[in-house]
């Protein structure tokens, strides 16, 4: 098995920065797009923990540590993080069981390559990157994995697929014809595809699709998370929504996030954190205001809360 994984892993580039290696791994040498990862890799001190880092819709990972010191401040606290694109590829729906299963089988290749087996395994991720990681999360407990991580956190992540769908089908009947961000209409049929069908047809497969259901009496999804921590970061800037997109509070994130930790916390779960920031939201290059950013995770709070979980 071993001998399998490292032939796999044959092309790969390392370049070294200051206190931090990066790796970049491309499982298939064929395919340069999908299934590969970069490694930020502690230089100088021991590898204490592994950290998985899940952008969003469309990312890459070449343009997380552009948009975050997050992998950087890990590395000079000992911290190697990964940052991938799974099988699915970039425009992942990450709480499918295709990504879910393409995370795990990587997750368990990246333990092993490094020799992290018992170390302290993170998750976390931004947008929809964030949904996978919670998902994750949710599905190691459920099933067993033999890697769970030790705390989730997710940065502004959609989490309950029904009202994503319902808000969204209101923003296009709301919205004026040829003035519809086009997210909002691609997003409507890529979740009856991954769902197999609408909230009223189909719904027991948002619940089990979602990280977190409002409507879903049974708490199916996070009473798996009761005994994890997780750490939730929003900018709920409705002024900026509401000027610059024509959203309400119904279309953005902060309802699922909120509602999903008063939730864990009233299931018993006091390591369930909510964290809202100010005027931290803002996107590379060029500095641009956007409340739905990495950047309102502050990386010292993160990697302090994180490793002080234990």
């Amino acid at each position: 098995m071993q001998k399998t994984i490292i032939s796999i892993l044959i092309a790969c580039t390392a370049l070294v920065s200051c206190g931090q290696k990066i790796e970049t791994v491309y499982l298939d040498p064929k395919d340069s797009t999908v299934n590969m990862y970069i490694a930020v890799v502690p230089e100088g001190l021991p590898t204490t923990a592994c950290m998985f880092l899940m952008d969003g819709f469309g990312g890459s990972p070449k343009d997380v540590p552009n948009q975050t010191t997050l992998p950087q401040y890990a590395a000079r606290q000992g911290i190697l993080t990964i940052i991938p694109t799974l099988k699915t590829g970039p425009l992942y729906f990450g709480t499918d069981s295709a990504s879910q299963q393409s995370l795990k089988d990587l997750v368990e290749k990246v333990m092993s390559k490094y020799h992290l087996q018992g170390k302290d395994f993170y998750i976390g991720g931004f947008s929809i990157g964030g949904s996978c990681a919670v998902k994750y999360a949710e599905l190691a407990i459920k099933n067993n994995y033999t890697i769970k991580p030790k705390a989730v956190f997710a940065v502004d992540p959609p989490l309950d697929w029904e009202r994503f769908y319902n808000a969204a089908k209101r923003v296009v009947r709301l919205s004026e014809p040829g003035k519809i961000n086009p997210e909002v209409i691609n997003m409507i049929p890529r979740i009856e595809k991954e769902m197999n069908g609408t909230p009223q047809t189909a719904l027991k497969n948002f619940y089990a699709m979602s990280p977190y259901s409002y409507s879903d009496t049974t708490q199916s999804a996070i009473k798996y998370l009761i005994n994890t921590p997780v750490m939730l970061f929003s900018e709920p800037d409705i002024q900026w929504w509401l000027i610059n997109r024509g959203y309400d509070y119904s279309y953005i994130n902060i309802t699922d996030q909120a509602a999903m930790i008063n939730e864990l916390r009233r299931l018993g779960n006091d390591n369930a954190v909510l964290i809202t920031t100010t005027d931290r939201g803002f996107r590379q290059p060029g500095n641009i205001r956007h409340p739905h950013s990495w950047s309102i995770a502050d990386p010292e709070q993160l990697i302090s809360w994180l490793t002080g979980k234990k």
